[in-house]
């Protein structure tokens, strides 16, 4: 049997900021039947992550396209893989049946066809589909990964967290508060400050966009000095961060999204500061942690159903949304994990 796949590509590179614009909607011929004797698993999308990254793999040329496996580059015309969620129409997998929810790289498409090692077969245990594309998804993993794993947190510990309202700072700001630290972070409205402070127990958060001098602001809310800065954004963000760290301070570099659209944009840290206060400054992704996935998974479920920590989404629906979600990413309309729920279950 075979049906229209309608999936999500770029028209060409995408080197500046993206518009609406740069990407089409594109239909292919799918087949929903298995060939005899194939492992492919195939799957129907129910719910697709909308990250960052993606730009870096949009762009003519970039570094993150040679140096990770999930970050090659995309081709002008062709399928967009992403995570995301979704249910098994058929299967030549035995690990896989028709039925199932899965987890793992699917795409921005209504359908996919799978055949590696990065998919999961997925229990829901009663809880949104959409929490295991984000909260209890790569997303989430990069929060405690980056927290626990390269900050190497101590209980009173002073942690700053840029975009603090995104898809991963909102997640570390709540570990970081789990732990009994004390939290600051930064977002760009006045409406994501209050749901930080408010919702989430952040103890201070501020409005970057209000702030002439970063580094006024950042001594203004540690007076004592940063132990850990969580970095989203780069830049100059980076710097103030820098020029404010304590002794030995950590900073877990997660994302630059103030950088991805600008090629002129570049953070110079006072490297004095670097040396002189034995500040580590260590880049990551969460493919480097998949170890620590079950102890990931099994803490933030506890915490999520004691209400401890609590889910923030953005989920538009539809597969025409995917480019409005992206570029929103870019211009800080999101509050949380942006999510497209592409179909009903």
């Amino acid at each position: 049997m075979e049906v229209t796949n309608t999936f999500v590509a770029i028209k060409a590179n995408v080197d500046g900021a993206p518009e609406e614009s740069d990407f089409e909607l594109k239909t292919e011929s799918f087949s929903l039947v298995v060939k005899p004797g194939c492992k492919d698993v195939i799957i129907k999308n129910l719910y697709v992550s909308i990250d960052p990254y993606q730009i870096n793999r949009m762009k003519t040329i970039s570094d993150s396209q040679t140096t990770s496996a999930f970050a090659t580059n995309i081709e002008p015309g062709e399928v967009i893989d992403a995570y995301g969620v979704g249910k098994v129409i058929a299967s030549g997998n035995p690990e896989f049946e028709k039925g199932d929810y899965v987890v793992g790289l699917l795409s921005w498409g209504e359908y996919c066809t799978y055949n590696g090692p990065f998919l999961n077969k997925l229990d829901p245990m009663g809880l949104p589909l959409s929490y295991y594309v984000g909260a209890l998804g790569l997303s989430g993993l990069t929060a405690y990964a980056g927290f626990f794993e390269i900050c190497k947190p101590k209980k009173g510990e002073k942690v700053f967290v840029s975009a603090a309202s995104g898809s991963v700072g909102n997640m570390v700001g709540q570990y970081a508060k789990q732990l009994g630290c004390y939290v600051v972070g930064c977002a760009g409205s006045s409406k994501k400050v209050k749901l930080l402070k408010e919702k989430l127990g952040f103890d201070e958060v501020f409005n970057y966009k209000e702030e002439t001098d970063l580094n006024l602001a950042l001594k203004r809310y540690f007076p004592d000095g940063i132990d850990i800065y969580f970095d989203n954004v780069g830049a100059e963000m980076l710097e103030a961060a820098i020029l404010n760290m304590n002794l030995h301070g950590r900073i877990a570099v997660c994302g630059v999204i103030s950088e991805y659209t600008d090629s002129g944009k570049r953070a110079i840290p006072d490297m004095l500061n670097v040396i002189y206060k034995r500040i580590t400054i260590r880049g990551f992704l969460a493919g480097d942690h998949m170890s620590l996935f079950p102890e990931f998974f099994s803490t933030t479920i506890d915490h999520l159903k004691t209400t401890k920590m609590h889910v923030l989404e953005d989920v538009s629906f539809g597969l025409e949304s995917v480019p409005s979600a992206f570029v929103g990413l870019f211009r800080g309309y999101n509050v949380g994990k942006r999510i497209v729920q592409v179909s009903n279950d």
